[in-house]
């Protein structure tokens, strides 16, 4: 028998800048429509999100990215190459952050695989390469990117992780997911629009993955696209930053997938929903709704969820990693189902247990 993929631990870290409540004034003032902007406001109130946390500075005035000499002030917003001038550097900075957070739980000696998450930035040489150098790493480390997938990008890092640990048993991979979503505010009165950039934030995870037995036990992985949902969420890139196209359609179609008997087949394998431990990428209010109720939850099923949506909100790949940490601070959890909802519009996860 292959050996188990066993997470230790899960190190996180966020930037010291809260725009949550500036950003809900900076849309507001962008819609035109009364009644549309007392919409905005309501649904912001009723989003399940109190802080968004951001890795850009500061304005020269102490105010936020969108105020008089913030990132984003002036008649234009910068251009996409500037803001991947920001990422090169930010984002390996909050992934060493991260991984900081994670030595105070477990030792990160002796890498010998480093797998990175991240769709809002492309820098070459990559993040990848950037974290194994101020890292020390051994030269001969071996590396996977994996980019651009957006908010199950996490699974797809630890499935990676997985299969080096149960091929290679003394493998020690380090898996990082690091998200800068703030550098995509795009100019619009759109309130489908700004309702979508409502949910996200920044944020970066790091991971120690071996098949030394240790808190959680990685067991079985799926995947689900749904039929004829791929202009659902989109994610394509602009002259001024990566767009994001979230339909209003997305919680409906989740519910109706969860409904299906072959996707849940796949999801639950057998089991009992309610029966289950459940790590559930913090989407947005809805999704965790459409979640709890297609699937008959317990009211507190999904707790560790919204907890990180409303102390983080929404930070693409690394949102996952967050509520696998909080639930990995709680006793010993029973067999489990982590998943997370992207772009195609796809459900990806996997099955875990307390070792």
């Amino acid at each position: 028998m292959r050996p188990t993929a066993h997470i230790h631990a899960i190190g996180t870290a966020v930037p010291a800048h809260d725009v949550h409540a500036p950003f809900i004034a900076w849309a507001s003032s962008r819609i035109a429509d009364r009644r549309e902007q007392a919409l905005f406001r309501r649904m912001a109130a009723r989003s399940g999100i109190e802080h968004r946390w951001s890795v850009l500075p500061r304005a020269s005035d102490g105010g936020s990215p969108v105020g008089a000499g913030g990132f984003y002030a002036g008649n234009r917003l910068p251009s996409t190459g500037r803001r991947m001038a920001f990422y090169a550097e930010a984002a390996p900075a909050l992934a060493l952050d991260a991984i900081e957070a994670l030595k105070e739980k477990t030792p990160i000696e002796g890498i010998t695989h480093l797998v990175v998450a991240s769709c809002t930035g492309f820098v070459a040489p990559g993040v990848d390469q950037i974290i194994a150098d101020r890292l020390g790493l051994d030269p001969g480390v071996e590396r996977t990117l994996v980019g651009f997938m957006g908010c199950y990008a996490a699974v797809s890092a630890l499935r990676v992780a997985h299969h080096i640990a149960r091929s290679e048993p003394r493998a020690r991979v380090l898996v990082v997911t690091v998200e800068l979503s703030t550098l995509h505010l795009i100019e619009t009165g759109e309130i489908g629009a700004l309702l979508a950039m409502l949910q996200f934030a920044d944020g970066a995870a790091a991971a120690i993955v071996s098949a030394e037995p240790s808190a959680l036990a990685i067991e079985r992985f799926f995947a689900a696209t749904l039929p004829d949902s791929r202009d659902l969420i989109r994610w394509t890139i602009g002259d001024e930053g990566f767009e994001m196209h979230l339909s209003g359609e997305v919680p409906g179609r989740i519910t109706s997938a969860l409904h299906d008997p072959d996707t849940r087949q796949r999801i639950l394998d057998g089991r009992r929903a309610d029966e289950l431990t459940w790590a559930v990428h913090a989407g947005g209010r809805s999704i965790l709704d459409a979640v709890e109720t297609a699937l008959g939850l317990p009211e507190d099923a999904l707790a560790p969820s919204r907890s990180v949506l409303r102390r983080f909100g929404n930070m693409s790949s690394a949102t996952l990693m967050f509520v696998l940490a909080d639930l990995m601070e709680r006793p010993a959890p029973s067999d489990g189902v982590a998943l997370a909802f992207g772009p195609g519009l796809a459900a990806e996860g996997f099955a875990f247990r307390g070792a």
